[in-house]
């Protein structure tokens, strides 16, 4: 296992990202026996960082760590959960959720804890700590032990990760992106792993498969990737491009079963970042990926100026492509839901008035139309 320093803690490369366990992402039945066999083989091949949160399988994940967990000496294993800050109704009860986590989790600490995805809906909501006292409060809780190390994960823009880190960015000690390959470029990951880069705080890596979109490619581009290193895998190239880039210190994976753990555990057994080449021909195929499902918008902004409804067109084509690319998930959604609702697709009056002055000659109309439909 490859280790990573930490201020005065040596983690484990790869954590075990406990929202996919076995039973499925949102059954709250999680099969107990597997996920015990799953944890006892990370924990005996060095494994040592375990990742829960409040909502994850509908709130039993910490049930499931806690239980799981404690069956190990605590100072084997690093624990990680979240306040759900992406519920808004969260806000002004971070003190009973967290005493509850805790007793979810059996434990008297946890060694990572993180304000749960700030994203362009709730990051008021997090900065406004004169009423709500979330920031605050888990300062105190860490002044008290009862949190090791506080830190923040984010879905939204870079222009949110900005702001939040205007705010609180030195007191901060590392941060969980989406990070991958094929949104290195898409969501403009490489923009936020500089941000953070530049404000010195370590990169925590979540979805690092996009999914499992990233285990399996299109074979034309497999064999280039096969061409370029015989030996390793398809979701091994995935990990290989995390180790290549610069602040990334953990790497959860969501694995849902024992094979993957056991997979993922012997690409993390050594380093092999990539070389320029390799990089290059690797976001050259998530740049491909991506423009063969997607509209051609360039963000020019010819349109908004002929918007009567004064929509953000480029921002919500750039959601569209999110979520057709994706095949749907929450990111998309939940961007347009911190929208006011006279500025999301559903707001088109489809009088294409854009579309006459659209360089690249998108059916933006239909595109919205499209959208809201999707997002019933």
């Amino acid at each position: 296992m490859i280790y990573k320093e930490f201020q005065d803690i040596r983690l484990s490369s790869l954590g075990f990202g406990m929202m996919r366990l076995p039973g499925g992402c949102d059954n709250p039945q999680i099969d107990e026996a597997q996920t015990a066999e799953m944890i006892d083989y990370a924990i005996r091949n060095g494994v040592n960082y375990f990742d829960t949160a409040w909502g994850y399988h509908q709130g039993n994940s910490e049930r499931v760590a806690g239980k799981l967990l404690s069956k190990y000496p605590r100072e084997s294993y690093c624990l990680a959960s979240k306040f759900p800050g992406y519920d808004i109704s969260s806000f002004g009860h971070v003190e009973e959720i967290f005493d509850e986590q805790l007793k979810k989790c059996r434990t008297d600490f946890f060694d990572f804890y993180l304000l749960h995805n700030i994203y362009e809906k709730n990051i008021d909501a997090y900065l406004d700590d004169a009423t709500y006292h979330t920031v605050s409060y888990l300062l105190e809780q860490k002044a008290k032990g009862r949190i090791r190390h506080l830190g923040f994960s984010a879905h939204g823009e870079y222009e949110v990760m900005e702001r939040f880190l205007a705010a609180y960015g030195d007191r901060m000690e590392f941060c969980q992106i989406q990070l991958n390959y094929l949104d290195w470029h898409f969501q403009k990951a490489d923009k936020k792993v500089e941000l953070l880069n530049r404000h010195n705080i370590p990169i925590w890596v979540m979805e690092p498969l996009r999914g499992g979109r990233l285990a399996a490619l299109p074979e034309n581009a497999a064999s280039k990737l096969k061409a370029l290193r015989p030996e390793e895998t398809v979701p091994a190239w995935a990990f290989r491009f995390l180790q290549s880039v610069p602040g990334v210190t953990m790497v959860l994976s969501g694995m849902s079963d024992l094979t993957q753990m056991k997979e993922n555990i012997v690409t993390f057994s050594e380093s092999k970042p990539l070389s320029k080449e390799e990089l290059d021909a690797l976001v050259g195929i998530a740049d491909d990926m991506v423009r063969g499902g997607i509209l051609p918008c360039t963000a020019c902004r010819y349109c908004t100026g002929y918007c009567p409804q004064g929509l953000d067109i480029p921002r919500l084509l750039a959601l569209y492509n999110e979520h057709t690319f994706s095949g749907g998930g929450f990111l998309a959604p939940m961007a347009v839901e911190a929208l006011p609702e006279d500025k999301r697709p559903s707001a088109c009056v489809a009088c294409r008035s854009c579309e006459a002055v659209c360089p690249q000659q998108i059916k933006i109309s239909e595109a919205m139309a499209a959208f809201a439909k999707l997002l019933q």
